[in-house]
């Protein structure tokens, strides 16, 4: 298994549109050969920022792989620069395969 993830520090006070903006989004991944799981993490709270992760399960890494390569992805991402100024700076890729799992 591979899991993707992207940490953004959503600006105090924006929280809830940030919520929104995933809650609305039309992302296509059920559609999407090898994908298992998604879930969006909320952290710990800053003097300007919370801390928001979205969270992948991917099959493999070529699945994750092939995602961003797809017209699936770029539907799921056509709208993202418009709510750039939800949070603070690009948001931080962190992508990990699985070594140990219950």
């Amino acid at each position: 298994m591979f899991i993707a993830m992207n940490r953004f520090k959503v600006t105090s006070g924006q929280e809830d549109a940030f919520e929104e903006v995933w809650r609305s989004r039309d992302t296509h991944l059920e559609e999407v050969p090898g994908f298992v799981e998604f879930r969006l993490l909320k952290g710990h709270a800053e003097e300007d920022h919370t801390l928001f992760a979205s969270h992948t399960i991917w099959a493999t890494e070529k699945d994750f792989e092939n995602w961003t390569k797809s017209e699936h992805f770029r539907m799921a991402h056509r709208n993202a620069g418009d709510n750039r100024a939800l949070y603070l700076g690009h948001p931080q890729f962190e992508g990990f395969s699985v070594v140990l799992g219950a």
